[in-house]
């Protein structure tokens, strides 16, 4: 039978040469099996061969009908943002240390590989998040976040004081360094060490999470994702303030800003080996306790 992946796409974890080792044997394997094979551009400078043209991540995409991230989560979470537009499914080679979303280990890269191209995988949907800023009526700026969506205090040892309401029905106001709006997908991530619940990636759902609340009673919230988060800041003082998308700052955020949070159109395809287990990483990668004896 036939690959149902004719074209695949590489990249790696960006300024790290030690994964060139992994990098090199991964692309020739794929070409040893005839396979197309596009490079993401740092990435291609780690390859052994001159010929070599790479590609621009954010345009990876157009070049491939799969994916491979090759690096930890953070890796991973860039190959995601790329892909968030198209329908290129992405698969995780963990190559860091935590690693929840790329679940395969370089030792299983070879069988776990074989069994994937040759259609034996399971497919998972994980919907991202997009954040606007919106000043005076317009949108200034906006990004993609598969995690999570961070609005913290900068440069401040102040609180900020920010007021949250759902679908328009005002929820609360709050004085603390911030406030996480994380996906299921993100709920293992900066979410999970702020306190809040780790949540199963099949549920359509978000989780807010207060960062040091001055009330100790803000507690973390679920929700449906299908809402719309709108988050602005109190006006009794001037603020400095951040937003962050998967770590990716969005600078220079006003007092008079909104910061308007939701689902975004288009979930991502996440591929996983055929006997993935949940919840085998949720033990392996907390450290929690095994079968009983």
């Amino acid at each position: 039978m036939p690959s149902p992946f004719q074209r695949i796409g590489l990249v790696g974890k960006f300024g790290d040469p030690g994964i060139a080792p992994t990098l090199n044997q991964l692309y020739r394997y794929l070409l040893r099996r005839g396979f197309q094979v596009a490079v993401e551009s740092q990435s291609a400078e780690l390859i052994d061969n001159a010929d070599l043209t790479g590609v621009y991540i954010e345009r990876l995409p157009e070049h491939c009908d799969l994916m491979i991230a090759l690096g930890g989560d953070g890796t991973f979470l860039a190959a995601a943002r790329a892909v968030a537009d198209y329908e290129v499914p992405l698969l995780g080679v963990n190559l860091g240390r935590l690693g929840f979303l790329a679940d395969i280990s370089p030792e299983q890269l070879s069988g776990s590989l074989e069994q994937i191209l040759a259609g034996h995988y399971i497919t998972e949907q994980r919907h991202l998040l997009n954040a606007a800023i919106i000043r005076d009526g317009t949108l200034i700026h906006q990004q993609t976040a598969v995690n999570e969506v961070v609005i913290h205090r900068w440069v401040t040892p102040s609180m900020i004081e920010i007021v949250t309401s759902i679908d328009g029905v005002y929820l609360n106001t709050q004085r603390s360094d911030g406030l996480i709006v994380a996906t299921p997908t993100g709920s293992t991530a900066y979410s999970l060490s702020a306190g809040g619940p780790i949540l199963h990636p099949a549920l359509h759902a978000l989780v807010l999470v207060p960062l040091n609340p001055h009330t100790l009673s803000n507690r973390p919230l679920v929700i449906d994702d299908n809402v719309t988060i709108e988050v602005r800041f109190s006006r009794a003082k001037q603020i400095n303030a951040l937003v962050t998308c998967d770590h990716l700052e969005i600078p220079d955020v006003r007092i008079n800003d909104k910061i308007v949070i939701k689902k975004a159109e288009k979930p991502i395809k996440i591929l996983h080996p055929a006997d993935h287990d949940y919840f085998h990483i949720l033990r392996s990668k907390l450290n929690w306790s095994g079968y009983p004896a």
